[in-house]
């Protein structure tokens, strides 16, 4: 009885646990997925038929084209923004030899603040591939997150403005199982994403794997869209290389005006997940996915 006594007495004097605070939330460096650009990189004698056939199926306008030092370490490249109503593409198509590790990334996302966005994205998992670099507009860098995906932070002086975009394009991506969850924990993270949906029974013919299981996780921030595909690997052509997924009104318009403007269909439509879907190579050998809503 006197040694309960005394453990009770002990647990009254112990000091209780003290909550660990939650470290503090970082800010939203996002401006708007119009901002989201596709780098897009082809040889430089298709440069004009990329762009023309990409406006050609999407509608919109270009900008003015230049020619550049658009790395921090000598090079030369044709560039321009073709801004469409599905999403805009920034183009590449260098005069001279691709400075590393340029041509890895895959999309550019604008973001307010370069030093509170790097700081951010390096807490939230990422590492530089390279470091923040002055640009002839802005600055930029070069991030990886888990799995290997390769994006660029970018920041203007004069601030754009383009028009919001009638529909907003996917950044597909495709992971294994193996990194799925620490690339959406930290994508998330450092993006204020929110999981719209994660299927993990969705049909393995979506990515051309009929018979098969996989796992697709839709994911909003205010970057834009990120269709996260988790599968075995073992990807046919030409699934894996379709970096960006256009949403359009119309299939059978748009697959027309894609090929009298010289695009070709690698993946012929096919209704999965409640929609229509399409793998298109334009001219320059850049790959997309275009889908648009199953008819009722």
């Amino acid at each position: 009885m006197k040694r309960f006594a005394f453990l009770f007495a002990a647990a009254i004097l112990m000091p209780m646990p003290v909550a660990m605070a939650k470290p503090a939330a970082t800010a939203d460096y996002s401006v708007g997925a119009q901002y989201d650009t596709t780098h897009v990189y082809v040889p430089e004698d298709q440069f004009d038929a990329f762009v023309t056939s990409f406006v050609a199926t999407f509608g919109g306008t270009t900008s003015k084209q230049g020619e550049f030092q658009v790395t921090p370490t000598p090079s030369l490249t044709k560039s321009q923004l073709a801004l469409t109503p599905a999403g805009t593409v920034s183009v590449f198509g260098f005069k001279t030899p691709i400075p590393y590790p340029f041509g890895d990334e895959r999309t550019g996302y604008l973001v307010s603040d370069m030093d509170g966005a790097v700081a951010s994205a390096l807490k939230h998992g990422a590492v530089r591939r390279i470091t923040t670099f002055p640009d002839p507009i802005g600055r930029d860098v070069v991030v990886q997150w888990a799995g290997g995906v390769n994006m660029q932070l970018y920041w203007h002086t004069a601030k754009p403005s383009y028009a919001a975009l009638t529909s907003v394009p996917e950044n597909r991506i495709y992971l294994t199982a193996d990194v799925a969850d620490r690339f959406i924990r930290d994508w998330t993270g450092f993006a204020h994403g929110r999981i719209v949906s994660d299927d993990r029974a969705a049909k393995g013919e979506e990515i051309g794997q009929p018979g098969k299981t996989i796992r697709r996780v839709a994911i909003d921030s205010g970057y834009g869209k990120i269709t996260l595909f988790v599968s075995d690997g073992q990807l046919p052509w030409p699934y894996g290389r379709d970096m960006t997924g256009y949403e359009v009104a119309d299939m059978d318009a748009t697959l027309a005006k894609a090929k009298a403007a010289g695009v070709e269909t690698l993946v012929a439509p096919q209704t999965v997940a409640g929609r229509q879907s399409a793998i298109l190579r334009f001219p320059g050998g850049y790959i997309a996915e275009v889908h648009a809503p199953a008819a009722k």
